[in-house]
């Protein structure tokens, strides 16, 4: 391949070479050309929805609470109605378990679809600043002349304008993104007031600005190529059943000039002309190759122009491209069916399952007991947090566990209510005594935490203790 670019031949995409790297190693700058059809219009309604789901779901509140937020100063999220605090962590482990194996069943079932229809890369690259960048450099042809002429006028005005909507573009993705940080309430004034008041955030801002400017404007498929482990998986996930874009080689070869093919490829590029990671898809699955289906439109538009059946580059099973019919149900996507089940359902059962607010011992310092006049005496720390949006009373009542073989006890508590503020948290103190010629042995004892509005009540099991 090096020896036929030296010979001045011009390079095409092969299985040996990524095609956006040129053979000295620098980054061979791909010019996709526009496209249009079918499945890019659908495209584009998806993009449209997740864009709009994007910009709106931070303005949305369910119960009271933001539907979707992530407090990182109270180490807290809300989630769809739901308070997770810190103490809740380790439901994310069930919840990513689900939808990674969910998105392992679906690519096992039709390929690479996350990629082309829905992961944030293409949404707004392929949906946004590629539309941007065909707006005002114009298609293929003309925007690829002008990079390789000399600077003037024209070049400058155009990609200046171009950099400079990309840069709007990233700070409206950017502050956007913030909102699900911030209260949005507070959003607006904080940005009127200057960075002084939110330095934290304004930096953060920043930093996530320039990494996102830098992958749209520039660094572009080498993301996907490059540096996604998702597209790394795709050879261990996807089987001859699986349903991806790919070329009918049956039907199209041998290629070549229209009027001289005798199989349905003319050979015209387009399918390769419109690959925004830059393969040809004749050349097999890749990869490289994201699901975007540009080829898909693009070989059935030539195929319409010669009056040839369309389909040619389409959705179907290597299975299905071989002749045969590709078979849905397989032992591997009943297996991660399953585990993705598996991982949902608990994240839900024991999401569904959480109190509205928690209410747990913590340990106390120094000896468990301590003996004065004669008595035994026990001191527990009872930690309390309102993890609802709305402030709380919330009653405390000590008590000897049904059944227990125990003394009678003296009890004292630093409060019997405490009135808690939204992500309020207090620490109560209950001291516990018994005659110590009555004591023999240790026993259950616990403080009941009661939401006086609602009646909601936590038990905190504790033990009494004495020599």
């Amino acid at each position: 391949m090096t020896a036929k670019i030296q010979r001045g031949m011009r390079r095409k995409p092969d299985l040996e070479t990524v095609y956006s790297i040129n053979a000295d190693g620098s980054r061979n700058m791909l010019q996709p050309a526009d496209v249009r059809g079918r499945w890019h219009k659908r495209r584009n309604w998806i993009f449209l929805a997740l864009i709009a789901f994007y910009v709106i779901v931070p303005w949305l509140r369910m119960d009271g609470a933001p539907l979707l937020r992530f407090d990182v100063p109270n180490r807290t999220a809300y989630i769809v109605g739901h308070t997770f605090t810190r103490d809740d962590f380790f439901l994310v482990f069930f919840l990513l378990t689900g939808f990674g194996f969910a998105l392992f069943a679906v690519t096992s079932l039709l390929g690479r679809v996350w990629c082309g229809y829905a992961c944030p890369q293409t949404v707004f690259l392929e949906g946004v600043y590629r539309r941007i960048e065909i707006g005002v450099e114009g298609d293929h042809h003309p925007r690829a002349k002008r990079n390789k002429g000399p600077w003037n006028f024209d070049k400058l005005w155009r990609k200046s304008l171009k950099q400079l909507l990309f840069l709007a573009l990233t700070l409206a993705i950017t502050h956007t993104l913030l909102a699900y940080f911030l209260p949005v309430e507070e959003l607006l004034p904080a940005l009127l007031a200057g960075p002084s008041t939110h330095w934290v955030a304004f930096a953060w801002t920043m930093a996530l600005s320039a990494v996102i400017y830098f992958d749209f404007a520039w660094f572009r498929e080498q993301f996907c190529v490059i540096l996604c482990p998702y597209g790394r998986l795709q050879s261990a996930l996807i089987d001859d059943d699986s349903v991806v874009i790919g070329y009918d080689e049956k039907r199209g070869e041998p290629r070549g000039p229209k009027g001289r093919a005798e199989g349905a490829c003319i050979d015209c590029g387009s399918c390769v002309n419109v690959c925004p990671t830059g393969i040809d898809i004749r050349n097999g699955l890749q990869l490289e190759c994201i699901g975007c289906t540009n080829c898909v439109d693009a070989c059935d538009s030539i195929m319409r122009q010669i009056g040839r059946p369309e389909g040619l580059i389409r959705y179907d099973s290597l299975r299905g491209f071989q002749g045969g019919k590709h078979r849905w149900l397989r032992p591997r996507v009943f297996l991660y069916v399953g585990l993705a089940l598996l991982g949902l359902t608990v994240f839900l059962f024991t999401a569904s399952g959480r109190s509205s607010f928690e209410a747990a011992p913590l340990r106390a310092r120094g000896m468990p007991y301590t003996l004065e006049d004669q008595r035994i005496q026990n001191l527990y720390s009872i930690h309390v947090q309102n993890k609802g949006v709305e402030p709380r009373r919330f009653a405390l009542e000590a008590y000897i566990a049904d059944g227990a073989q125990a003394p009678a006890v003296d009890w004292r508590l630093g409060a019997t209510e405490v009135e808690l503020e939204s992500l309020g948290e207090a620490t109560v103190s209950v001291f516990a005594s018994v005659d110590r010629a009555l004591y023999r042995a240790p026993f259950p004892v616990g403080v009941r935490v009661r939401d006086v509005a609602t009646g909601e009540t936590v038990v905190v099991d504790l033990n009494f203790q004495g020599p």
